[in-house]
């Protein structure tokens, strides 16, 4: 069936029904990220000792029950709740991916029909609930506190990708036009970023945000004492409990210094990247965005470190990641585009001549 046209009020109707689910997604995504990170920052990440209910409940039961389903672990219920709320926001997330790939589900062989970008969004969201369990069972380890933040993010990016296809597929354009390449100078700015992403999440994990006093120096000092191999020793087994982290100082101090070295390079190549581009008019409010998210962000970094950290600030901070991201990939979908047009009107001027 590939090649069939759309055609019908209730395909069109679908779609649109699948453009409204994708926004959604993208909403909720970002939502349940900073839900997630605010469950951390009050330490909440352990209010319930098991998974997926909350002492053997699936709402936060009273202190007695509590004590008899797990003894060693008593019940504290603001933080109970909050982790509850971060799971149950996720779990409506799940449900909407579902919802999706039912909707979709006649429109998979139509040409052009992103079918392959909705399943890919599933297997990701189902490796997000398994790390969202093991971020439970294993004590807040943080290789999976980081990978958890990663695969949020990823899913965040294929609702983005998900919804900016539908708009094409309801456009018409099932043309297999060509798209322009990823430049080396593009691949590396996503690198950076992913990088710069993860190393944000290994500061939280390792509770590295506050390790330096001070900027643009580190506790008094340009160069202080740095442990790096085990900052960044990936197969550290430090626990059993990670709440606050297990690192000594000199090892979180590395990790910090880490971030802020990945944050000035991520700079460096987004700026290069605005410079070699700016001439392109799709691209300018993009590249625009991320030259002042990314401003913006940077200021956020040194305020969380000179204000010790306040909740507000650090939620601030990871709701500029997630910008980064979503603006990120929206330059890289208009670049992408670019060579379409340029085909475009390569064929116009052709006809003309002709």
């Amino acid at each position: 069936m590939h090649g069939v046209s759309l055609r019908g009020r209730e395909q069109v109707s679908r779609v649109g029904l699948l453009l409204t689910l994708s926004l959604a997604g993208i909403l909720l995504t970002s939502a349940v990220i900073l839900v997630g990170v605010w469950t951390r920052l009050v330490d909440a990440g352990l209010g319930c000792p098991d998974w997926p209910g909350c002492y053997g409940r699936l709402v936060v039961p009273d202190a007695e029950r509590a004590m008899a389903h797990s003894p060693d672990a008593p019940l504290e219920t603001f933080k109970a709740w909050v982790e509850m709320i971060h799971r149950y926001v996720a779990s409506a997330l799940g449900l909407l991916v579902i919802a999706l790939l039912v909707a979709g589900f006649r429109l998979r062989k139509y040409q052009g029909y992103p079918w392959g970008v909705s399943v890919a969004l599933l297997i990701v969201i189902l490796l997000q609930g398994a790390f969202g369990a093991f971020t439970v069972t294993l004590k807040l380890w943080p290789q999976v506190v980081t990978m958890h933040l990663l695969g949020g993010l990823a899913v965040l990016l294929l609702f983005l990708w998900l919804h900016l296809r539908l708009r094409r597929f309801a456009a018409g354009d099932m043309s297999e036009r060509p798209r322009r390449r990823l430049t080396p100078l593009w691949s590396l700015a996503m690198l950076l970023l992913l990088l710069q992403l993860a190393l944000g999440g290994w500061v939280s994990s390792n509770y590295a945000g506050i390790a330096c006093q001070g900027f643009p120096t580190c506790n008094g000092q340009w160069w202080p004492e740095m442990d790096w191999s085990e900052g960044f020793h990936l197969t550290q087994t430090v626990g059993p409990n990670y709440l606050h982290g297990q690192l000594h100082a000199d090892a979180r101090v590395a990790i910090q210094q880490g971030h802020r070295i990945g944050a000035l390079l991520l700079g460096l190549v987004l700026l290069t990247l605005t410079v070699r581009y700016w001439g392109e008019a799709r691209l300018r409010p993009w590249l625009g965005g991320l030259v002042g998210i990314y401003a913006v962000q940077l200021g956020l970094g040194v305020a969380n470190v000179l204000l010790w950290l306040p909740l507000w600030l650090a939620l601030l901070h990871t709701a500029g990641a997630v910008a980064l991201v979503l603006c990120l990939t929206m330059a890289v979908w208009y670049w992408r585009q670019g060579a379409g047009e340029e085909h475009k009107t390569r064929q116009d001027k052709e006809w003309v001549h002709v």
